[in-house]
């Protein structure tokens, strides 16, 4: 469905009308091999189970069959946008979740600090999941490299910005996206991209040099490189006031740069729980995003993604009390444990509301389950469509 079509139907509502959007990152997953089944049919799910027979199911594509997607584009598409048309780099999104202003002529790229081995290759890509703290101890070892800053993020994240006259983030990554191999040179994909490679791989050259008497965390891997990007706010596009209740930088950057109200100091779930009826009473749309799923499927841990789903599944009950009128439990891609990395697949979809069409008994939040349900099988960004009829705020189409 068109952006356009959509954004033409919205309309606010004088009262009701509140969605909430539970996103559990990397929620899709494929089976264990010694048993068959996924994370999500193994893990005891008994809220979500009895929340599905009263809900919509379907599976979700973030971008399109096939296609791998990285958290901005699922977010983007969770969030009604087009993923292909509104492309934002990784640098740019984790920017924006520090609050970092982008000025004319910066160009930000995310960075891991990874950790290398003597011959230079990577052993680590998240430097075993480093604390925050530690982050900011590297962040400041860089500080003072000329043309550049470097910002903690969270964990092993960090923002760097390159400052300058020229410089075009027509360049790839230095991140190889794989262990057993060293950093990747920067190159420029174009002659434009040429000034800024040059200054990534001197910055990077001196970063190791800086670093590299520590066993852990002795280098960095650069990926996403973009400017300030231009997105309209979803107030403007589909009348919604909006708010994030979100922990992790980048996904509160995703959310102002699509104009919502960021609620600050949330340092895990359990704080924005408590946050939620609050941010439902004073906004349309809120946007509650969950982590512990993608890392532990980043991780490989099977075990670990099943305590994470089942920590969730404890809160839903407090999701059905929050006051949302529509609830949406999904994700923004597939992380299964078995791959440790997104992956392709489409994501499981529930959609609840007073006047949804129920699965009925037998129901379950499953992947099997979702490719069964009513809503069938959908671009993700076709979501925001649902969510809106459902809340009572698209206006009829035509006479």
């Amino acid at each position: 469905m068109a952006v356009g079509l959509l954004s033409s139907l919205a309309q606010p509502v004088p009262q009701g009308g509140r969605i909430l959007l539970s996103v559990l990152d990397g929620l899709g997953g494929l089976p264990d091999p010694a048993t068959g089944k996924s994370e999500l049919e193994t893990a005891r799910l008994p809220n979500l189970q009895a929340l599905a027979a009263k809900s919509s199911l379907g599976l979700a594509d973030p971008v399109a069959p096939g296609i791998t997607p990285g958290s901005g584009p699922g977010h983007l598409g969770l969030f009604g946008y087009d993923p292909l048309t509104e492309v934002i780099g990784r640098g740019a999104l984790s920017a924006a979740g520090v609050n970092f202003p982008l000025k004319k002529g910066d160009v930000a790229a995310r960075a891991n600090f990874a950790t290398l081995d003597a011959a230079g290759k990577v052993t680590d890509r998240r430097a075993g999941r480093i604390a925050t703290e530690v982050c900011a101890e590297r962040c400041r070892l860089l500080s003072g490299i000329p043309g550049v800053t470097v910002v903690p993020e969270k964990d092993h994240r960090a923002v760097v910005v390159f400052h300058g006259k020229g410089l075009v983030p027509a360049v790839t990554d230095t991140d190889p996206q794989v262990t057993g191999v060293a950093p990747l040179a920067c190159k420029a994909r174009s002659a434009k991209g040429a000034a800024l490679a040059k200054r990534v791989n001197a910055f990077v050259a001196e970063a190791r040099r800086r670093l590299k008497a520590f066993p852990q965390a002795n280098g960095l891997l650069l990926r996403g490189f973009d400017v300030q990007p231009d997105l309209p706010s979803l107030e403007s596009l589909y009348a919604l006031k909006a708010v994030a209740l979100a922990s992790y930088p980048m996904y509160k950057g995703l959310a102002r740069l699509a104009g919502m109200e960021i609620v600050e100091g949330l340092a895990d779930f359990g704080a924005q729980l408590k946050a939620l009826p609050s941010a439902l009473k004073r906004a349309d749309f809120v946007f509650l995003h969950y982590k512990a799923t993608d890392s532990a499927g980043e991780d490989g841990d099977f075990a670990k993604k099943v305590r994470a789903l089942e920590a969730y599944d404890a809160a839903v009950p407090a999701l059905l009390s929050s006051g949302a009128d529509v609830l949406v439990v999904t994700g923004d891609h597939s992380t299964p444990a078995v791959m440790g990395a997104h992956s392709w697949h489409p994501v499981p979809y529930l959609l609840h509301a007073v006047r949804c069409r129920t699965e009925g008994a037998g129901a379950a939040f499953t992947e099997h389950a979702c490719a069964r349900g009513q809503l069938g099988r959908f671009p993700l960004k076709e979501g925001m469509a649902l969510m809106l009829g459902h809340a009572g705020r698209l206006a009829k189409y035509g006479a």
